[in-house]
């Protein structure tokens, strides 16, 4: 048994309590490579910036008579950076914790027999909260690219979501239109590897209000939900996330369980992810580039100067 899991951290120890400025690593979320660059016919060496990817393994800690219990929960690949964000969003987002009281501490490992410790994030509990790890039915492996993989059906979905999200604000076109261009100024590691996915959160006046990077578009989210659940900023109703790529189930359920009611996407949404969303009263807008988009769900909070045409058997996003 670690260090960690058999005594009692106290007080005086301050990198054992959550304070990002003194317990988060610097962050090191872009790498320089020598690479060969060949341009117009031209080969020539230079340095580049790419991000950065690490595997991160997030342990739920359970107090228990003889101290601490142990639970391997996630293994994730991301971008180095807000790793206490990334595990605070992803156990809410998954349905183990319900709020921000559920969290006792967050600390990176502190066993000096473990390898890669900044990679390795401890959640405890704190004593009320109860964890059964048989709730837990998918696999713990999760890649950067597509979360947890294997879903089965919406009814898992159905007993971890909260209630419905609140959003009372009415959207016109050009709301939706500007959001784009704002989530792309903010995106500093986008601009410098061209490899991360983003995702953005605006209140209802189209202000930004909260931007995280990562190369997972899953983590991303995590990250933007987990900073508001550290923050007390839950539910974050009548606000409007935007993510970089395509709106897939597991991301509009990731925005429901944040309480957000409006969830907009670059790219296309899955069959699944529509259904969600109407089912929980969310807002789904997809295709949202240039000076066009789709709404797929909730469009009673879209206002319009024109009356929409009436429907056609469109092939095209």
């Amino acid at each position: 048994m670690s260090r960690d899991e058999k005594n009692e951290p106290g007080a005086a120890d301050p990198e054992l309590w959550f304070d990002p400025p003194h317990t988060e690593r610097s962050a090191l979320p872009a790498t320089r490579v020598r690479i060969l660059e060949v341009r117009q016919g031209q080969a020539r060496f230079r340095q580049d910036e790419v991000a950065t990817e690490e595997p991160m393994e997030i342990r739920l800690l359970v107090r228990n008579a003889a101290g601490w219990k142990r639970h391997s929960i996630s293994i994730t690949m991301r971008t180095p950076g807000q790793d206490f964000e990334l595990a605070a969003g992803f156990l809410l987002t998954e349905g183990v914790i319900t709020d921000r009281q559920a969290i006792e501490r967050i600390t990176y490992c502190v066993d000096p027999d473990e390898r890669q410790r900044q990679n390795i994030v401890n959640v405890y509990l704190s004593a009320e909260v109860s964890f059964d790890l048989t709730k837990l039915t998918r696999h713990v492996y999760t890649s950067s690219s597509c979360g947890i993989c294997g879903k089965a059906s919406l009814e898992l979905v159905r007993a971890v979501c909260p209630r419905r999200p609140v959003g009372e604000a009415l959207f016109t076109p050009e709301y939706f239109l500007a959001l784009p261009a704002a989530q792309r100024q903010a995106q500093r590691l986008f601009s410098r590897t061209g490899g991360l996915h983003a995702t953005a959160l605006f209140d209802a006046q189209g202000r930004l209000k909260l931007l995280r990077e990562d190369v997972g578009r899953h983590n991303a989210m995590d990250k933007l939900i987990g900073a508001l659940l550290l923050q007390d900023g839950l539910p974050a109703s009548n606000t409007t996330v935007l993510v970089s790529g395509r709106a897939s189930f597991e991301l509009v359920q990731k925005a429901l369980m944040a309480g957000i009611p409006t969830l907009a996407a670059v790219g296309a949404p899955s069959s699944l992810a529509i259904e969600l969303a109407r089912e929980f009263g969310m807002t789904l807008v997809g295709f949202l580039r240039d000076d066009r988009f789709n709404v797929y769900a909730g469009g009673e909070r879209v206002r319009s100067p024109h009356p929409p045409s009436p429907a056609r058997d469109h092939r095209e996003g």
